[in-house]
């Protein structure tokens, strides 16, 4: 692509107002150099303990998906495998999987590692470059004076350290800080280091008569997964209103994408395998100090797909700590419907032992709060209890209205085995027989497919591949490349990436490293019968789900099912 039509793809992702950041051909060049700095173990034993074994170097997963280490690091190529979790690549695809980060942020914390100066290599915009830049450095002394202001102050420190309970490391942890009372404080101070009110407003750290936005206030910095100040969350201390000020929208902070505390948790969230998703931003510094370190929010805003999308990266199990009123139950609803496609474990936090909220429940007792967040409870079963506290169900009425909302919420559950015995639960409930609840199921689901006002419903993907899938295939292009089979034609393109051709090399000496005489003929005719099978089985799982989407008198209903029963036919076969 010519430098011409490079940019013009640039404008147009502009204007459809996705996040980007635009590269210039030269990009490649800003990766080899951070590649030629950074040693592969040095960016992965970070995170993982690696012990040497021979030319290459092993460890555990940092997943924690393995019994015996199954992670391995190839210094000499640069690149490392994960065979249980069945990941792999170099150190930006690492990066970007343990931390669950784009490979923008991936790209920026290696440079910053390395020390490579990413605005040789940046193209696009150099303005809007810039502007972020100084930004950062504008929010991050913002951060430091507030920091500052904090400890000269004995009455905010009273109440940041006894009436919110915050202790020392809790509060150098999350940066907290105070912002005076005086108009324009934080701007003089700003202003005498180099920096213009538009820098300053660019920030989001100006109201609209050019002083200060955050006033005799408790500052809490937004941190990004990179360690960077995007904006704050500012708790009044006086009387007054709004009790919660948040920064606008900015260049660098966007609500609908941000995670409070991510930056804190997430290596407790990689670590343990779960996280905790609570409504407010002192019921994260709380859960923190308290010991459940995988606590986060969505900082003033209602969850989005970006928020789950995000957080499906670190893990699969999400456990919401809302509140039961009204509100926590539309929330709730709208996460099942949101995490459906994502494959996501939803659960919910109910037990507060009175306490109306987390931060609340930790004052009375921390040890109450570690117990809820280990007895939380799927959150179909916590709405379906919520659904019917205010129906009766010996009454018709009451039962038709729980079963349309019980069935909606159903139609949500992509796997079948646990949506088909949510609907005997239900059944039971109602005392009806299961299959009129599945008709009326069936006749709601169509109207919801059909409906023009869904929002979170979406048709089952074209190709859903397994991890047993993907595993299979990359043993067979391993053996492919490097096995030197000839007899056996396997359906797979021969990669020329480079990364990726180390990756398999890798991958064909971990399956063959304790073989004697190996038959790689033998092996791939084998392996590519139960790559066949495994992905006929896929097809059908894929095609059952479209299947659900359709009446029987649409015409793609008979053919979908002709399609199964001949996929059915040759694995009988196989």
């Amino acid at each position: 692509m010519g430098r011409e039509r490079f940019h013009r793809a640039c404008i147009e992702e502009r204007k459809a107002n996705k996040t980007y950041l635009c590269y210039n051909i030269n990009m490649n060049d800003a990766k080899e150099e951070i590649k030629s700095r950074l040693a592969v173990e040095d960016v992965v034993g970070q995170y993982v303990e690696l012990k040497r074994a021979g030319r290459n170097l092993k460890g555990h997963s940092p997943w924690g998906v393995d019994k015996t280490p199954s992670f391995m690091v190839s210094p000499e190529k640069g690149i490392w495998h994960d065979f249980s979790a069945n990941k792999g690549g170099d150190i930006f695809t690492f990066i970007m999987e343990v931390e669950g980060v784009s490979f923008k942020e991936a790209l920026e914390k290696l440079a910053g590692q390395a020390g490579v100066d990413l605005t040789k290599y940046r193209g696009g915009d150099s303005a809007v470059t810039k502007k972020k830049v100084r930004a950062k450095e504008a929010l991050t002394l913002a951060t430091k004076y507030y920091q500052a202001c904090l400890v000269r102050n004995k009455p905010v420190c009273e109440y940041v350290f006894y009436k919110r309970n915050l202790n020392r490391k809790t509060v150098q942890d999350f940066k907290i800080g105070y912002a005076p009372a005086s108009g324009k404080a934080l701007v003089n101070v700003l202003q005498k280091r180099g920096y213009t009110l538009d820098e300053l407003d660019s920030a989001g750290l100006l109201n609209r008569f050019k002083s200060d936005l955050f006033k005799n206030r408790m500052m809490v910095p937004f941190i990004d997964t990179t360690g960077n100040v995007i904006g704050f969350t500012a708790r009044i201390l006086d009387k007054g209103e709004p009790k919660y000020l948040n920064t606008p929208e900015t260049i660098l902070f966007n609500k609908s994408k941000f995670i409070f505390g991510l930056f804190q948790a997430k290596e407790s969230i990689r670590r343990n395998g779960f996280v905790v998703i609570v409504e407010g931003n002192m019921d994260v510094i709380s859960s923190h100090q308290a010991g459940v370190k995988e606590a986060v929010a969505t900082s003033g805003t209602a969850m989005t797909e970006q928020h789950l999308k995000a957080l499906s990266n670190l893990t699969s199990d999400i456990r919401l700590a809302y509140d039961g009123d009204e509100a926590g139950v539309k929330a709730t609803e709208r996460a099942i419907m949101m995490a459906g496609d994502l494959g996501l474990d939803l659960t919910v936090i109910s037990d507060y032992h009175g306490a109306k909220d987390p931060d609340e429940l930790i004052q009375k007792d921390p040890k109450l709060w570690q117990e809820a967040v280990n007895h939380s409870i799927p959150a179909v079963d916590w709405l379906l209890s919520k659904y019917e506290e205010n129906l009766n169900l010996r009454l018709a009425p009451d039962k038709r209205k729980y079963s349309d909302v019980a069935l909606k919420l159903l139609s949500f559950v992509k796997d079948e085995v646990e949506r088909r015995a949510y609907e005997v639960k239900v059944a039971k409930k109602l005392d009806v027989e299961v299959e009129i609840l599945r008709e009326k199921g069936d006749r709601l689901h169509k109207k919801l497919v059909e409906s023009t006002t869904k929002k979170y419903y979406k048709k089952p993907k074209t190709e859903i591949k397994s991890d047993a899938l993907k595993k299979l295939e990359n043993s067979l292009i391993a053996l492919q490349v490097f096995g030197g089979i000839t007899k056996t034609k396997l359906p797979f393109d021969l990669p020329d990436d480079e990364t990726r051709l180390a990756e398999l090399e890798l991958i064909f000496a971990r399956d063959h490293e304790n073989v004697k005489n190996p038959n790689y003929e033998k092996e791939a005719a084998e392996l590519l019968n139960r790559y066949t099978k495994e992905l006929n089985q896929q097809k059908i799982v894929t095609l059952n789900a479209e299947l659900e989407t359709l009446s029987e008198d649409d015409p793609r209903y008979d053919e979908i099912l002709k399609q199964i029963y001949d996929i059915q036919t040759q694995l009988s076969m196989l």
